[in-house]
């Protein structure tokens, strides 16, 4: 195996530096921590007033033992707490780097838990996130009513990167849009996008047009294909 991979030998005294064993072991967390930032975000989109993404929710499973309505995301869960479990066994690897005159056996107990463990939890986790990311259901009716919940605020950078290529200054259009956006929070009425057009410097910098489809959810969406593709989907 060794000569298929192509590895050497490395330069060892009477035990193998612990060095290379402690890179796995971060390697193995930094997967996990992936992992867990996917979880993470899963668990977020989850929540009752976001509600935009479920987690796999089987017939007659519980979701909490407490309260019979909930669905807890049990999975993205139990992925952030394993995550934790196998960046403590990569705290562990670095501290057996250090051995006495170039040998003891302080390591041995250590890396009898940590390896087999550390391994172990990665296939579990990442087997719980591929049953996550298969199962999920998304709402794009909850997605489309939470941006309206903002009435456009979520538009603000793309207005104002179109005014400033429009020509008009970085500073100017910067004012502008924050001016319409804290009136559109505090003040009620009109939507974002309404007022950005109502404004006579920026219709005359931009036209209607130009500002409505600065402001349109759907731009978001023109590069899909091409990140679906370097996911390879």
């Amino acid at each position: 195996m060794c000569q298929k991979l192509k590895l050497k030998p490395g330069a060892a005294t009477q035990v193998v530096p612990r060095d290379r064993h402690a890179a796995f072991a971060l390697t193995l967390s930094l997967v996990a921590a992936s992992a867990e930032r996917w979880a993470t975000e899963f668990r977020h989109l989850q929540r009752t007033e976001v509600g935009e993404v479920e987690e796999p929710f089987a017939k007659g499973q519980k979701g909490s033992s407490a309260m019979p309505h909930k669905r807890n995301p049990v999975n993205g869960e139990r992925i952030c707490g394993l995550a934790r479990i196998v960046r403590g066994h990569a705290v562990a690897a670095l501290e057996n780097v250090a051995l006495w005159h170039e040998r003891d056996i302080s390591h041995s107990s250590a890396e009898r838990i940590l390896f087999p463990d550390s391994t172990i939890l990665l296939d579990f986790i990442l087997n719980d996130l591929e049953g996550l990311v298969r199962g999920h259901k998304a709402d794009g009716k909850r997605m489309l009513a939470n941006l309206g919940s903002s009435r456009g605020l979520w538009a603000s950078q793309g207005a104002l990167l179109a005014l400033t290529r429009a020509g008009l200054a970085r500073r100017e259009a910067y004012e502008a849009v924050q001016r319409h956006a804290m009136a559109t929070w505090l003040e009620g009425g009109a939507d974002f996008t309404t007022r950005l057009e109502s404004d006579p410097v920026l219709g005359r910098k931009i036209g209607k047009k130009g500002l409505r489809e600065a402001c349109d959810a759907m731009r978001h969406l023109r590069h899909e294909k091409l990140i679906h593709r370097r996911c390879g989907l």
